[in-house]
């Protein structure tokens, strides 16, 4: 029996493999892949009317409130201090190269002007402002690209049905058109991407619909069938082919895919059960908190320190991908005061030592606990992490070395590199350094 399974298991990963290659990326996708992956670092927002609540994002669902008592909500959602302007620069003076930000969380409101349906944030509030339309306007003029994140799962719409494993203690009939629910999600989808200058799109709620959590080639296939991702992402590349598709699922990447993320993980790992992926041959991205919460939480104080921030960036640049870092903006728009000094302080470390980040890949040297390696062409930077080591000794290296200094200020390092072992003797530097970075020129 067990041989039988195995078998099955290897005939739909060849079937997936064999999918994948169906889609063939644009010259243009394949171009935009790349700045993607040169950026390195980009600002998550997780914004919408459950802000004003203060329970973060899945409040809703998690107290059970019902679909005709949270339409109350969007009815006082007034952020006056809502500015783009500043939300923009706070993310330029981070360091960051790209905006991603919630135009429909699960809730089903939509943060834009959405002329699918009225419940959305011009329509349905007294603000009566498209936030994301002033976002890519604010973008454009400072250099800055936005991606939009999109919910597949939605708590609101009555046709998304029949239900998954979430948002069933919120009133909606228990009935429903499932093919009219995704016919009214890729209409929002294909205005967003048809209506907005956005570098892609960033998707979230696929593994709602699974009765398993597993990630095995059954329900994996079952998503694939129940959502028709096929005909939405050729829908998305057909309106524009450099836009990129990204899809939070926890699953391999399917075809039309154009890069892999792992929420709260850096790639491969797995601290939250649902990471621990294999790694494809995608760009990778990693997201995470500043606290613990996406969307804004009171209650929530548990703010990561700045060298924890500053670690984190370092290491999903050392295992070659991108860094998403969350803000959860107040009911009144701002962003926390706590958030927007450890997003400044990061930005400084970066405007000293982006050289090491932006542009780079996962270098040669691979990573550990203690340090990861970043990579342009023949200039390695190896990033030490723990500053109580003293030498660093790296077997299996197979590169020749033309010199060995500090990136800092370039001073020499002494160094042996013989048989395949190289030895770094470490200088004294400041114990409280949060990264001594040490850069090595190959011959």
């Amino acid at each position: 029996m067990k041989k039988a399974v195995n078998i099955l298991v290897v005939l739909l990963i060849a079937q997936s493999v064999f999918a994948q290659s169906n889609y063939q990326p644009t010259k243009e996708n394949l171009e935009a892949r790349q700045e993607f992956q040169n950026d390195k670092f980009g600002m998550f927002i997780h914004w919408g009317v459950y802000s004003i609540l203060g329970d973060a994002e899945w409040v809703m669902t998690n107290q059970n409130i019902k679909v005709n008592r949270y339409e109350l909500l969007p009815s006082f959602f007034n952020p006056i201090d809502f500015d783009a302007k500043k939300i923009v620069k706070l993310a330029k003076d981070a360091g960051m190269k790209y905006i991603t930000i919630t135009t429909k969380h699960h809730d089903g409101f939509a943060m834009y002007h959405s002329k699918v349906s009225k419940y959305n944030i011009v329509d349905n509030t007294p603000f009566k402002r498209d936030i994301f339309r002033e976002l890519e306007q604010e973008c454009e003029n400072q250099g800055i690209k936005l991606y939009a994140y999109y919910s597949q799962l939605d708590w609101h719409h009555k046709d998304y049905f029949p239900r998954g494993y979430t948002g069933n203690g919120v009133g909606r009939p228990e009935s429903g058109d499932w093919e009219n629910y995704l016919k009214y999600q890729d209409a929002q989808i294909k205005e967003l991407a048809e209506n907005y200058n956005i570098a892609g799109f960033w998707f979230d709620g696929f593994w709602d619909v699974l009765k398993e959590k597993g990630r095995t080639p059954e329900t994996r296939k079952a998503g694939e069938d129940r959502w028709k991702i096929e005909q939405t992402y050729k829908m998305i590349h057909d309106v524009n082919p450099k836009l990129l598709i990204g899809n939070n699922h926890h699953l391999a990447p399917f075809e039309g895919e154009d890069f892999q993320m792992f929420e709260k993980d850096l790639p491969g790992k797995n601290t939250t059960g649902f990471g621990g992926l294999s790694i494809g041959d995608l760009p990778l991205e990693t997201c995470e908190t500043i606290n613990h919460s996406w969307g804004f939480n009171l209650q929530d104080d548990k703010h990561k320190s700045v060298n924890a921030l500053i670690k984190y960036v370092i290491k999903a640049a050392g295992n070659n991908a991108n860094f998403l870092l969350n803000v959860g903006p107040m009911p009144n728009g701002e962003i926390q005061k706590e958030h927007i000094m450890r997003l400044k302080a990061v930005g400084a470390w970066l405007k000293k030592n982006g050289e090491t980040i932006y542009g780079t890949r996962g270098g040669i040297i691979p990573a550990t606990d203690n340090y990861v390696s970043t990579q342009k062409n023949k200039i390695l930077y190896l990033h030490v992490l723990n500053n109580k080591i003293e030498k660093l000794n790296i077997d299996d290296f197979k590169e020749r070395i033309k010199k060995v200094v500090l990136f800092e200020d370039k001073s020499r390092v002494k160094f042996n590199l013989k048989k395949g072992q190289l030895v770094i003797n470490l200088p004294e530097f400041d114990k409280n350094t949060v990264d001594t970075i040490i850069e090595i020129t190959l011959r």
